[in-house]
């Protein structure tokens, strides 16, 4: 049985629950593991990064509870600071060394940067929950100075000027889209959320700036600059419609129609320029050509295409089966969520296994095309905003707390991301022999299995529940045992994965992720693939 522990009085200690601690300790586990495996100054200061990041967050779960954050967070998590704090620094690390074992010097510098650009991001946060702590959390300030002083005194001496200063660039976005993006947006995120989404977006941001001002001597391929111009420009594009719909009334025809011609000015007068001064050819010549290059892509595209219709009939029939019903309150249950999760592990299969670049193409796209229909749902956009508020609702969870709905476009990036993250230039050399060859199918592996199936099984035959959560024992261990099949079928029908006999580090990589799932109260679509990436990269 679950006990409550009633909030904290201000300026006393309130216990640690036994989920919050548990999942501290899967990710240690996770931080200890990755530190063993680099065993460098860039891993000690994870570690350190971890350690304070611990303290930290009790304290921002007490201002959560006393409602004194300085912006509004999503209620039904803990802060999650410590999970998503750890997330870049990690990711940096396992990208240097692959990258070094490749011998490429370039991207090994720019894992660095990814590891420093994270630290960095994840101490602000630190700064802004002791800061408005009252009163002065004396101990938690001079562990977390004594963390902070150690990492800023190894990066000093590790980083170049230029990289320096690139960090500080990053870390400045971030304060700003902080600052913006909590205020427009309250209840959409925990401060863990927050910073992994936020930290991500600054960074990427940073990035497109330098290369757009380097772009004779900016390294990358096309597809790099597209995901990075495609996913800024959505999200300036929405800011830009925020602060614009704050003097007029979204739902009339003429702002409907202004925001459409708006749209169209801010894709063909500027994300078009950018990508084409980027690319150096016609962006859209160029995305026809390459998505008809072949006949398997024609092919995958079709199959696609079958898919979403699929999911669309999924959406119509749950909500014409609401009309139906006597209760207008209906929502539509976890099995009917999961739906969803299975169409998605049916389109990326055959994508990782028959051509990567199409895939990683055709997520950003679809990735543009969730945003903008959610920025259409949220300012009531005519002729769809009302139609697609009525059609999602009967898909929202506690999580969807905020005036966003942001589930399905997690699972898109959760799926996404290992693909998206793999260092392409690095791996032309087999660096992603063994268990990294996994990578590419760690969103599968994680939220469009494992996930799904503990959530299934887990709601409907589970009976021992873990201390201090809602998952079951049951759910957990049907999800390690999905995965270890689908990590056979893997080897079967994809004959470019080659484990090399690393199935012990699969194995654990499999239970560490499951066992986060298990405790984690943060958005797990997100969360766990970057967690199982780290590790199969490892």
């Amino acid at each position: 049985m679950t006990r409550e522990c009633a909030p904290p009085t201000p300026g006393s200690g309130a216990p640690l629950s036994g989920s919050v601690l548990a999942e501290a300790a899967v990710v240690f586990v996770v931080v200890l593991s990755i530190h063993a495996a680099v065993w460098d100054r860039y891993s000690w200061c994870a570690v350190a990064l971890a350690v304070q990041a611990f303290y930290v967050q009790y304290k921002w779960d007490r201002l959560l509870q006393q409602g004194s954050a300085v912006f509004q967070f999503r209620m039904s998590a803990n802060s999650g600071l410590l999970p998503a704090s750890v997330v870049m620094p990690l990711l940096g690390l396992v990208m240097k060394e692959r990258c070094q074992a490749a011998g490429n010097p370039y991207f090994e510098r720019f894992g660095i940067v990814v590891a420093a650009t994270g630290m960095a991001v994840a101490l602000f946060s630190s700064v802004l929950a002791l800061g408005i702590t009252r009163p002065v959390p004396t101990n938690t300030c001079v562990i977390s100075g004594l963390a902070g002083g150690v990492i800023i005194y190894i990066m000093k001496h590790s980083l170049s000027v230029g990289e320096v200063i690139e960090v500080l660039e990053a870390l400045l976005i971030f304060v700003y889209l902080n600052m913006i993006l909590l205020y427009l947006l309250p209840r959409c995120f925990t401060p863990g959320e927050a910073l992994l989404v936020l930290g991500g977006i600054s960074f990427m941001l940073n990035q497109l700036i330098k290369r757009s001002l380097t772009v004779v001597e900016s390294q990358g391929d096309p597809l790099d600059f597209f995901l990075l111009v495609v996913v800024v420009g959505m999200v300036l594009m929405g800011i830009f419609f925020s602060t614009l719909f704050v003097f007029m009334d979204s739902g009339t025809w003429a702002s409907s129609i202004f925001f459409h011609l708006m749209t169209c000015v801010l894709g063909l007068g500027v994300v078009l320029p950018w990508l084409h001064r980027l690319i150096r050819r016609n962006p859209l010549l160029w995305l026809f050509q390459f998505l008809f290059q072949t006949e398997t892509r024609v092919y995958l595209l079709a199959y696609w295409c079958l898919l979403a219709t699929a999911a669309c009939l999924v959406v119509l029939y749950q909500n014409a089966k609401r009309s139906s019903s006597e209760s207008k309150k209906h929502q539509a249950p976890t099995i009917a969520r999961k739906y969803f999760h299975f169409i998605v592990v049916a389109t990326y299969i055959p994508g990782i296994i028959l051509d990567r670049p199409l895939l990683y193409v055709a997520a950003t796209v679809c990735l543009a095309v969730f945003i903008f229909l959610e920025y259409v749902r949220y300012f009531r956009i005519k002729p769809l905003g009302h139609t697609l508020r009525s059609l999602l609702s009967l898909f929202l969870d506690e999580r969807d707390s905020g005036p966003l709905i942001l589930t399905h476009i997690y699972l898109l990036l959760g799926m996404s991301l290992p693909i998206w993250l793999v260092p392409r230039p690095c791996t032309q050399k087999g660096s992603l022999g063994g268990a990294r060859a996994l990578v590419p199918y760690a969103g599968v592996l994680a939220v469009g299995v494992g996930d799904t199936v503990a959530s299934i099984f887990g709601s409907t035959m589970g009976e021992i529940r873990w201390p201090g959560t809602k998952k079951t024992f049951e759910g957990t261990m049907t999800s390690i045992f999905a995965q270890i099949i689908s990590v056979a079928l893997i080897l079967i029908f994809d004959s470019g994965v080659d484990l090399n006999y690393s199935y012990a580090w699969i194995l654990g990589s499999i239970s560490t992720v499951s066992l986060l799932e298990a405790y984690t109260t943060q958005i797990d679509n997100l969360l766990l693939p970057l967690y199982l990436l780290i590790l199969l990269m490892a």
